[in-house]
């Protein structure tokens, strides 16, 4: 037996507001079908004005922390955790990091507490970051939050970015304990492609267009992607990845019970899960109610899957996601038997 970095607590939230494909329909040149059939969204979330990544991040954080104090029994959970990561593409400002803020609003003024910024893999990236300071000794406990507003960076004439993306936040609790564990987590890969970077990108904002002190051109300040491009480098590079790590852990895609992969839309998920062997139905989906939510697509698809029931203790569980940057990234776990995870508010009424 050897230190692990253990799930122990599972929480999600989505904003208030309610997008279905008939509202971007009325005001756009789309339609409900079209979207359909493209992505497999028929609705999604965004954040009302005044509300921010953070929020969605506290709710999902405070979720999971609840869930955690549930699952392992002990009312003072939140006092023993001494680091929060947070994932997030769309922090509240470019300057300070976004998951200080959120530490203080759960309680956590004085842990450890910083952003990590992978896009679409940036979940799997915080995870990896706070599974190592667990296994290393650095941290006893860490709640590691993936959380995007992509509704506050898309171009509103844009059908087809409008169209995937939405607001949410996923949260996991990790625990120190031993590999021999179920909810342990068995390993990560993790990866990148930096001459892909112009896939996936928004141009505006950073250092590169502010230094030549003259305005962006129009449009650039938008959320911008390669879709024919993406979809090629998805299905690789999380096929790629999942391979990988199912060989470092002596796993086959064939032993898998469920794949929780990146939201990015139905095709690719089908895409990956018929690279690995697996069946529709072993592909935990629910991007046709939330869209692709970024750094809060996995842990928000897994809350869903623990929510709906459908992982079982002792499931065999693969996370693996992709995004900007290029990045991309995989690890696993069984699925353990005591986890409590309450129902996230909005994601689970009928579309």
């Amino acid at each position: 037996m050897t230190r692990a970095a253990v799930v122990c607590g599972l929480g999600g939230a989505v904003p208030s507001t309610a997008v279905p494909n008939s509202a971007l329909a009325a005001q756009l040149d789309t339609s409900d079908a079209w979207i359909r059939a493209r992505t497999g969204i028929r609705r999604r979330y965004v954040i009302a004005p005044g509300e921010a990544t953070s929020d969605l991040a506290v709710a999902a954080g405070r979720r999971a922390l609840d869930s955690a104090r549930r699952t392992t029994g002990d009312p003072h959970a939140d006092h023993t955790t001494d680091l929060v990561v947070l994932a997030t593409s769309t922090p509240d400002h470019p300057c300070p990091a976004t998951a200080p803020a959120v530490a203080h609003r759960l309680g956590l003024s004085g842990v450890a507490a910083f952003d990590v910024g992978a896009v679409c893999t940036g979940f799997l990236y915080a995870l990896a970051t706070a599974a190592s300071m667990i296994t290393a000794g650095a941290a006893q406990r860490a709640l590691v939050i993936g959380a995007d507003t992509f509704s506050t960076i898309l171009d509103p004439a844009d059908r087809t970015t409008r169209a995937i993306f939405g607001d949410g936040a996923g949260a996991v609790v990790l625990r120190a304990g031993t590999d021999d564990e179920p909810g342990a987590l068995l390993g990560f890969d993790l990866g990148s492609d930096g001459s892909g970077a112009e896939l996936i990108t928004v141009r505006a904002g950073g250092s590169r267009q502010r230094s030549t002190a003259t305005p962006p051109p129009a449009g650039d300040e938008f959320f911008a992607m390669e879709g024919r491009s993406v979809f090629t480098e998805a299905v690789l590079n999380m096929s790629k990845s999942a391979h990988t790590l199912l060989d470092r852990i002596g796993w086959r895609g064939t032993d898998l019970d469920r794949l929780v992969a990146h939201q990015a839309n139905i095709r690719i998920l089908r895409a990956v899960g018929e690279q690995l062997g697996l069946a529709e139905d072993q592909l935990a989906v629910n991007l046709d109610r939330v869209g692709n939510t970024v750094a809060a697509s996995v842990p928000l698809a897994l809350a869903d899957a623990a929510i709906r029931r459908t992982l079982r203790p002792g499931d065999r569980v693969l996370l693996t996601g992709f995004g900007g940057g290029l990045t991309w990234g995989s690890t696993a776990l069984h699925w353990p038997s005591a986890l409590h995870v309450e129902p996230v508010p909005g994601m689970a009424d009928p579309l």
